[in-house]
């Protein structure tokens, strides 16, 4: 059974499969998700309210980050939900996670207790742009 290696940022997931422990990776599959390129001001029609404390200069009263992290949350649940279909039909039986810190926690968050027992590695970089080979130098050799 293939071991899988995601990697994922805010916008876009690759999953990569490994035939052999130390062979090289072909890309399976890639998900996107354009809302989660845009700009908090793209997402949203209208500025929060500004408000102002004695002292301090004015600041946003709501979160500016807000929706962009409720496309992230999004992101990341969508990710999760097909690898835990994926994991039902048995197509892997080893999960390898390379994304960026944020998006790790994410996904941390949303996936389900049987497939985080299949996760036998993480990596806190985001490598979304990069090559097969370029990532699989940040691998370990043996998956």
């Amino acid at each position: 059974m293939p071991t899988w290696i995601l990697v994922a940022d805010n916008s876009r997931a690759r999953i990569f499969a490994v035939e052999k422990t130390a062979g090289s990776m072909t890309e399976i599959s890639t998900l996107t998700f354009p809302e989660g390129r845009l700009h908090e001001g793209d997402l949203t029609t209208d500025k929060a309210g500004r408000g102002q404390a004695p002292g301090a200069g004015a600041h946003g009263v709501n979160g500016e980050e807000g929706h962009k992290q409720e496309n992230s949350e999004r992101f990341a649940s969508l990710i999760c939900e097909d690898l835990e279909a994926a994991r039902n039909q048995g197509r892997f039986g080893k999960l390898y996670i390379v994304a960026s810190p944020a998006m790790l926690g994410l996904l941390r968050k949303h996936q389900s207790a049987p497939l985080r027992q299949l996760v036998t590695g993480e990596l806190d970089k985001n490598l979304t742009t990069q090559t097969p080979e370029i990532i699989r130098k940040h691998l370990p050799d043996f998956l």
